[in-house]
């Protein structure tokens, strides 16, 4: 089984980027703790992250072909992109939106995802763990 993960706009910040909001881990603990849960579940990962939105769509379009599903954390494109949400419903894959903090409890513009409604399931506000919740329950889902 592989899964495609994709990290939005400004996640390569995380680590410096408002720890108090995302923490003190980097994209790269993050990749490295999904690495190790992907060898637990018997899972491959395909990474890709971008700061521009077409790059991720696509991404999307490409990876379908290769992945079963896809594990999201769309950053500030949740709030904003039709598009992305477009792509991830067009490829008829899966997809599990993440985020690291608890985009409820935050600003009113964060409350609204495109992407929730036709996601397979949302995970926020438990840092990396919200990476590792979303991948077991994306490989459950593609499992069953």
């Amino acid at each position: 089984m592989r899964v495609a993960v994709v990290h939005g706009p400004n996640l390569r910040l995380l680590g410096r980027r408002e720890p108090e909001v995302y923490g003190t881990e980097t994209l790269e603990d993050i990749d490295r703790k999904l690495d190790e849960l992907a060898g637990e579940l018997d899972v491959e990962l395909e990474r890709f992250q971008s700061n521009h939105e077409g790059e991720l769509l696509d991404f999307v379009d490409e990876a379908s072909a290769r992945v079963e599903g896809f594990l999201i954390n769309p950053g500030a494109l949740t709030h904003t992109s039709v598009a992305l949400r477009d792509a991830l419903t067009g490829v008829g894959r899966p997809f599990v939106e993440v985020h690291l903090s608890n985009t409820a409890g935050r600003e009113r513009f964060r409350h609204r995802s495109f992407l929730a409604p036709v996601a397979s399931g949302v995970v926020y506000g438990f840092g990396t763990q919200s990476y590792l919740l979303g991948l077991r329950g994306l490989v459950a889902r593609l499992r069953a």
